[in-house]
């Protein structure tokens, strides 16, 4: 289930968008803002200047030229590989169970392609990686340490997180621009930020949320506890909308880059204009109804709370250029509706 790999794994996110659409309100009103149609998908065709060098938290890799056998052993990197025109061969099951561990914004780049679906849970599964013979592995948010990237840059060159990540975190752009640099194309990494920035400031400037204050929770306790996200760690989406993370929740998570453990008597401490919950169905959302005084938080009797489906909560964890693309749009309008005190008092509302 979700909930018992997150608190592993997510201690570990063209042209603009337009900003407002054609909608209005009716006769006399003010324009009512509609979600931008999302470019995301479109694949950035490239060629890789070779060899490629890239420093990592290991040392250097060096790939001596284009590489057509590509293993993705982390959980979220075929994104930013799809996004650049790579089909991999081999991806990682994260959680979810997707059409080949790729989830709907990104599987369409796939084409016609069934990439091998690797599990490392109990571990890389390194026979496997060695029988598919791959002339490059990504492993950019793979929890590697040391000893793995030893193994696995033994069978291939191999390349893993920037100096400085956690085991399962470093952010969005440095993970985007380490996987191309090892295509040799870091200038089409910073395009694909470049575009995700553009249109989510084109979106907050719409909007001008400037100063709000949100906060972002997985969807229902486990073990007790609500795992809530301190300003840094994958909250990228609300801040660069213009909304200030709830401040306080550092001092609760056990280790720099973890999300922060909140017990049912500490539940008030997620007040915030705006609460987006990564709810993934009804059954999690009243689980989360259930827990100590959520229900009673005025955000939540307010309305001022955002309930994700399972796609929208998976593409806010994934936290790629792809992934962000479409948070945006189907995120927006739920913050628009959160924010007026119109959010949904049930998940299927």
């Amino acid at each position: 289930m979700r909930r018992l790999v997150l608190p592993l794994l997510l201690v570990l996110a063209s042209t603009s968008l337009v900003a407002c659409g054609d909608d209005t309100a009716g006769e006399g009103e003010d324009r009512v803002p509609t979600p931008p149609e999302a470019v995301g998908a479109e694949v950035l065709e490239g060629t890789g200047t070779f060899p490629a060098t890239v420093t990592h938290q290991f040392g250097t890799t060096t790939v001596p030229e284009e590489p057509k056998r590509v293993v993705s052993v982390g959980y979220t990197e075929q994104d930013v590989l799809l996004q650049l025109g790579v089909i991999p061969i081999a991806v990682t099951e994260w959680y979810g169970e997707q059409p080949d561990a790729t989830w709907p914004w990104a599987h369409d780049l796939l084409g016609d392609a069934e990439p091998e679906v690797l599990d490392s849970s109990d571990g890389f599964p390194l026979e496997e990686i060695i029988a598919l013979e791959p002339d490059l592995i990504i492993g950019t948010n793979a929890g590697m340490e040391e000893r793995d990237y030893q193994l696995l840059s033994a069978v291939a060159p191999t390349v893993t997180s920037v100096a400085g990540s956690t085991p399962y975190f470093s952010s969005w752009q440095d993970q985007t621009l380490q996987v191309a640099r090892a295509l040799g194309r870091e200038a089409d990494g910073q395009t694909l930020i470049d575009r995700v920035e553009s249109d989510f400031a084109a979106v907050a400037e719409f909007h001008d949320w400037e100063g709000r204050t949100a906060t972002f929770s997985q969807g229902g306790p486990y073990d007790g506890q609500l795992y809530v996200y301190p300003a840094g760690l994958s909250t990228d989406f609300l801040t660069m909308l213009g909304f200030e993370i709830t401040t306080g929740l550092e001092k609760y998570a056990p280790n720099v880059g973890e999300q922060a453990l909140i017990s049912g008597e500490n539940v008030e401490l997620l007040e915030a204009d705006v609460v987006v919950w990564a709810t993934e169905n009804a059954d999690m959302f009243d689980e989360l109804m259930d827990f100590a005084a959520v229900e009673d938080l005025p955000a939540v009797r307010e309305r001022r709370s955002v309930y994700t489906d399972e796609v929208l909560a998976g593409a806010i964890y994934f936290i790629t250029p792809l992934s962000l693309e479409y948070v945006l749009e189907h995120l927006t309008p739920r913050l628009e509706k959160a924010v007026a005190g119109e959010g949904p008092t049930s998940f299927d509302s």
